[in-house]
């Protein structure tokens, strides 16, 4: 007889049974609010749109929010209340087309959060070379400080649950005044000349910046990953709840990021991710530079507790795994504090051993002609390249 791993899409996998048994229900509304921010809400991507974009950013980011972000939330509440279980689209996909592409589907979700745990770090570099241009000039020693953060992530992500979410949360508000304070500047800047162009032509997409409209993709992917830790919720409602307001809160960081940064930020620096402590700096006046400081190094623990929410997310796609013999039975294990330690682990090692590659290995052992930081630049854009593929397939 088939095993429930093995067995057609009707039948119920052995990690939806004993699941709920192993991992205390924790999670509430607010929890899985500022999980679900921790995820998409990268207000970098701000920037971005804004330099490169310009007024028509705002018609790219509605047109991702119309096309992908609020159907993507209709179809993730709808599957989390049928399949409550904890992998979400794994689980998914298994009921839709059975144990292989449920397993593909799940390979594929997870993926991409290996790799982003690199990107997350890569930002906490970038933000502490904002603070000072001589700090981590080497590949190497960014190497180093992001294998730190990786580090730092899985300690936080193997504490109690209860514990690790509530530091989360007290960034996720930390983040959100942050952004607040982005809009305001905005707002203050609006007595100085427009840097940007706002003449009617300008609204209009064009085929020179049509590939923004991926970009606005890339920045609302993960809409389902909360609910990787679907029977660690402890009400149902929940689900729905998280998908409003969560919802609802990144429509409105990411306008109100482009906002501040379009109106108060130079042309020339609109495109660099630094913009965004830029706009506060320049927006506030005299407080503007310590504020700027400020804002940076929110966005600095922001981004290391970012690195643990992925961390712990996705490491539940590789726990039911091992519940379903998919994986090694040992990926299943939890600790004391009953969370899957051992997924959390190697998901931490894989990450690890790619950015070892990547930004201490490869930029100083490859005659490529390039330099070393060039190269690291290389290889990380070729990650982001692959964790958009990965990721969207897996939303497919």
């Amino acid at each position: 007889m088939a095993s429930t791993a093995e067995s057609g899409s009707s039948d119920v996998l052995r990690s939806e049974r004993i699941a709920a048994g192993i991992l205390p229900k924790v999670l509430n509304s607010f929890d899985m609010v500022a999980i679900f921010v921790a995820i998409v809400l990268f207000i970098s991507n701000s920037a971005i749109m804004a330099g490169g974009a310009g007024p028509a950013a705002y018609v790219y980011w509605g047109l991702g929010f119309i096309t992908f972000l609020i159907p993507g939330a209709i179809v993730t509440g709808q599957l989390g209340l049928m399949f409550p279980g904890e992998g979400s689209i794994y689980v998914w996909t298994n009921k839709a087309f059975g144990a292989f592409m449920g397993f593909f589907a799940g390979f594929c979700a997870w993926w991409p959060g290996v790799l982003v745990m690199i990107a997350t770090g890569d930002a906490v570099v970038s933000l502490i070379q904002q603070l000072n241009a001589n700090f981590l000039t080497e590949p190497w020693q960014q190497g180093v400080v992001i294998i730190a953060v990786i580090a730092f992530s899985f300690v936080l992500s193997i504490l109690r649950f209860r514990v690790t979410q509530n530091f989360v949360n007290v960034v996720f508000l930390a983040y959100g005044g942050a952004i607040l304070l982005i809009g305001l500047a905005g707002l203050l800047s609006l007595g100085h000349p427009a840097p940007v162009d706002y003449s009617p032509h300008a609204w209009s997409p064009t085929w020179a910046n049509a590939t923004f409209y991926g970009t606005v993709i890339l920045a609302l992917l993960g809409i389902e990953v909360p609910l990787n830790m679907g029977v660690e919720i402890n009400n149902p409602r929940a689900i729905t709840r998280y998908l409003l307001w969560g919802s609802l809160v990144v429509i409105a960081a990411y306008l109100i990021g482009t906002f501040g940064v379009m109106v108060a930020v130079p042309v020339k620096d609109q495109g660099s991710p630094s913009a965004i402590a830029e706009a506060v700096t320049l927006g506030f006046g005299p407080a503007g530079a310590f504020l700027g400081v400020l804002v940076n190094f929110i966005f600095i623990g922001f981004f290391i507790f970012n690195t643990a929410v992925y961390n712990y997310s996705f490491g539940r796609l590789l726990f039911v795994s091992g519940l379903d013999r998919r994986m090694p039975a040992i990926m299943s294990k939890v600790n004391a504090n009953k969370v899957p330690w051992v997924a959390v682990l190697v998901q931490s090692i894989i990450s690890a051993v790619l950015t070892a590659v990547a930004f201490i290995i490869a930029p100083y052992s490859l005659s490529t002609g390039f330099k070393p930081s060039d190269l690291s630049t290389i290889v990380y854009d070729i990650l982001q390249a692959a964790v958009t593929v990965i990721w969207c397939v897996s939303m497919v």
